[in-house]
């Protein structure tokens, strides 16, 4: 099989260890910087073009969209999807993911476990925006923050006011959400792939940090997951629409909840955590299923 990998930094961890499982098991991969690529818009033969060449004859397209450039990653994945070449997550799920009122609202819809969050718009509306989310300690943070990053932990009422009439200075979206204080700064990954979780590590932030992001400090450890936490990454990873996908969760008094769903999750913390070879696994899935045209919703939504 030729597997196109799109990404902007072929030396990324993850991305070697793509290449390397997928030629272990006989494919051709290869890494396309994905802000190179530009298309072809025409109705009868979309095109994918590169340094100026037409890419075709790709049966899989791996998208590894960077969150800074995820309006014109979606556009390409989409361009590929129109050619029929059969994407490992769809342009669709991948928006969702990125989207994160849109994710937790049909996460919400489908009955999985989240923090109680609350969105407004109106500085009317702060003090009982706090208070739908619990009141403090809570949770604010930037719709478009990665990383842990633009997440911060409100300890009073007050405090949070503050926090909040900031953001809305600078014009940004935010959510308020509840404080899982038991979770004790840690939280776990699951790491879906298909229909199943193949691995799942648990992240602790370093000392005084509520936030367990490895990127910040954090480390990882291998765990165990309950039966319902299996379950909830399945469910929260199939309602987004993604065939692989690190969905974050905090074991809180009331379950599982989930934080957030990401839709290229990175390999390097997992793998060494757990010692298991994802990257081989998501080649084999893409073995299973690529197929021509498969994508079900062929570059729409």
């Amino acid at each position: 099989m030729r597997i196109a990998i799109l990404a902007r930094r072929a030396n990324l961890y993850s991305h070697r260890r793509l290449v390397e499982a997928g030629e272990a098991r006989g494919h051709e991969m290869r890494v396309i910087n994905t802000l190179r690529c530009y298309m072809n818009i025409t109705s009868l033969r979309p095109e994918v073009r590169y340094r100026g060449e037409k890419l075709e004859g790709f049966d899989a397209v791996i998208p590894r969209i960077g969150a800074s450039v995820t309006f014109y990653g979606l556009a390409v994945l989409r361009q590929f999807e129109m050619m029929g070449v059969y994407p490992l997550n769809e342009s669709v799920g991948v928006g969702r993911s990125r989207d994160k009122l849109r994710a937790l609202q049909l996460l919400a819809r489908a009955g999985v476990g989240l923090p109680v969050t609350g969105f407004a718009h109106s500085p009317d509306d702060t003090l009982d925006l706090v208070r739908i989310a619990g009141g403090a300690p809570l949770v604010i943070k930037l719709l478009e923050g990665t990383h842990g990053r633009g997440v911060v932990l409100a300890e009073t009422d007050a405090a949070a006011t503050s926090v909040i009439d900031a953001f809305r200075g600078l014009d940004a979206h935010f959510l308020c959400q509840e404080f899982i204080k038991e979770s004790g700064g840690s939280d776990i990954r699951a790491f879906v792939v298909g229909s199943r979780v193949v691995a799942a590590m648990r992240r602790q932030g370093k000392e005084g940090e509520f936030r367990s992001n490895l990127h910040r400090g954090g480390s990882a450890s291998v765990v165990k997951i309950t039966p319902e936490e299996r379950s909830t990454a399945v469910r929260a990873a199939k309602t987004l629409g993604l065939n692989v996908a690190g969905v974050d969760m905090l074991r809180s008094n009331h379950g599982p909840v989930v934080m957030e769903v990401n839709s290229s999750p990175g390999l390097e913390g997992i793998e060494r955590a757990t010692g298991k070879d994802i990257a081989g696994t998501i080649i084999e899935f893409i073995e299973r299923n690529a197929e021509p045209n498969k994508t079900r919703t062929r570059g729409r939504g």
